[in-house]
């Protein structure tokens, strides 16, 4: 009996895990639902065009692969809007932002009061792209294009100085821009735990609770990890949340954690905090950090003062994060100045030599540093957990071994330091990755079966 559509998704879905990180799955697949099978073509109906856009892009030809031994026969997966499950209103189409107005006519956003100052250098145009923050970016587009229709909330999580809060902010910018008339309220989360502290003394709650739930159009909260274990403002924060949702207003969070693993969190909060979109942002790989300073160096305007070749060395050596990779070319420029030295790769070697280890002078070829990320992902899949457990606070076995495991082959193939393998692994310090590093080798070297996994994993990283 011929398998019905249902049934072949079903399956096809089925096989994705083995192909797919967990979360890819739960994002982008899980949402569809299949709708026929006829003439070749398996329809698959998922909730707006983004969604359609991004699966035909990233997944309809591994799926189709995957289609073939599932039905007997060559099969299309094809994804299209479903109208009747659209759980968020459609958008026409991702289009970029549109470009900044000059400041004399409007283009440096005035903040309220109540909100930190917007940086006027955190926009899309400054945002550099690549594969750990393409489906942040894109989210942030398309909440900046549609505020309080599409991918509401937006909760953007990562390491610091990963780029959450330039994301969190370009929507800002960009909603200002198309929208002057727009209140914006930007706060952090140690700031909105002071102001209802503050406002539950001075006997002042109503005056807070209309300044946040009905003076704003666009509510943004940063570091929201920061709300844990704080019960009263996390209440407050239920109802705001609750009146801005309803109201059909667009709120952006971020946090270094995903929502289910900020300990301390209510559940009801965790849940809406998924009602959206759930982004992280990972570690940029080497082509992602060498693009990052070119754009800093044309930010400031260095074409002429930066080499290229020094640009690709800092790169090379400096893997953590993207506040780090800018710091280094400001301290580099300093250096120079008061050596009064032309910038050279000798010159960086000695000004970052404290960002440098030994036997790390020659290029190193992108092909053999996979990114953290990557990392992740395989072992993560190999042993059959999710790379967001190999990041959190968890200590069940389950995820213990594999996370031991991966940061061995962090530290192994990207011979990265240990506070910056600490803190891609949920903020552990490096007597954790120390430890975790020695059990691997010691179990390596009495396990056959598993040292042979574990080649396997850096075969396959290495491949890459």
């Amino acid at each position: 009996m011929p398998l019905s559509a249902k049934d072949a998704w079903k399956r096809i879905l089925d096989e994705a895990h083995r192909e797919l990180p967990d979360h890819t799955i739960r994002t982008w697949l899980e949402p569809t639902e299949a709708i026929a099978l006829d003439e070749g073509r398996l329809i698959v109906g998922a909730p707006d065009q983004f969604a359609v856009e991004w699966n035909e892009t990233k997944h309809a030809s591994l799926l189709s692969r995957l289609a073939e031994p599932v039905l007997g026969s060559p099969t299309s997966v094809v994804f299209q809007v479903d109208e009747n499950r659209q759980k968020r209103p459609q958008m026409d189409f991702f289009v970029a932002p549109a470009p900044s107005r000059p400041n004399g006519e409007g283009g440096r956003p005035v903040p309220n009061s109540s909100t930190q100052p917007l940086n006027e250098r955190y926009t899309f145009d400054t945002f550099v792209i690549g594969k750990s923050n393409e489906l942040a970016a894109a989210a942030a587009h398309a909440a900046a294009e549609s505020p309080g229709k599409t991918y509401n909330p937006l909760f953007i999580y990562g390491a610091t100085g990963l780029g959450k809060t330039h994301l969190m902010q370009a929507i800002a910018q960009t909603v200002l821009q198309r929208i002057p008339e727009t209140r914006i309220l930007y706060v952090g989360a140690e700031q909105l735990i002071n102001e209802v502290i503050e406002s539950i003394h001075a006997r002042t709650m109503s005056e807070f609770r209309r300044r946040y739930r009905n003076d704003v159009d666009l509510f943004l909260v940063d570091d929201v990890h920061f709300l844990e274990g704080k019960e009263m403002t996390q209440e407050e924060f239920f109802h705001t949340f609750n009146a801005l949702y309803e109201g059909n207003k667009q709120i952006v969070l971020t946090s270094d954690r995903p929502p289910k693993e900020i300990p301390g969190l209510e559940a009801r909060l965790v849940s809406r905090f998924e009602w959206g979109m759930v982004a992280d942002i990972g570690q940029p790989d080497l082509e992602h950090r060498i693009a990052i300073l070119r754009k800093k160096q044309e930010q400031d305007h260095l074409e002429l003062t930066i080499p290229d070749d020094v640009l690709r060395f800092i790169a090379e050596h400096v893997r953590s994060n993207v506040r780090e990779l800018e710091g280094c070319i400001i301290k580099l420029l300093l250096f120079a100045s008061l050596k009064h030295k032309e910038v050279s790769i000798e010159l960086a070697r000695e000004a970052l030599s404290d960002r440098i280890r030994p036997g790390e002078d020659l290029p190193v070829s992108p092909k053999a540093l996979p990114s953290i990320n990557k990392v992740q992902e395989v072992v993560a899949r190999r042993w059959g957990v999710t790379p967001e457990g190999l990041r959190s606070k968890a200590r069940i076995k389950t995820l213990t071994v594999p996370r031991q495991i991966a940061m061995y082959l962090a530290r192994e193939l990207l011979e990265m330091q240990l506070v910056e393998i600490g803190q891609a692994f949920g903020g552990r310090d490096h007597s954790t990755v120390i430890h975790s590093v020695d059990k691997v080798g010691r179990q390596m070297s009495r396990d056959r079966t598993f040292r042979e996994r574990v080649d396997h994993a850096r075969q396959e990283l290495c491949a890459e």
